[in-house]
């Protein structure tokens, strides 16, 4: 296996702590309501919000579902998110 480190997209960051301030949440009610099979922790969820950790695709499919947003919205730096 590579040892290949993809780029996190420079917005991602940005764009998940909108999520959560858009919801009104702290970190524990937003891991809460993204009801991910993944273990969360505030502390990974501040590491996102702050582009320091890579959140897994199935973790970006759980915030695109808690914000009815496609996941590309997320990722596409390009794209903004229909709220800020």
């Amino acid at each position: 296996m590579g040892g290949y480190k993809r780029p996190i997209p420079a917005k991602l960051g940005q764009k998940l702590k909108a999520i959560r301030e858009h919801f009104n949440l702290n970190r524990e009610e937003l891991i809460a309501r993204l009801d991910c099979p993944i273990p969360l922790h505030r502390g990974t969820i501040s590491n996102y919000e702050k582009n320091l950790r890579d959140p897994s695709s199935i973790v970006l499919l759980h915030y695109a579902r808690l914000a009815k947003v496609h996941i590309d919205d997320l990722v596409d730096d390009k794209i903004d998110l229909p709220f800020k």
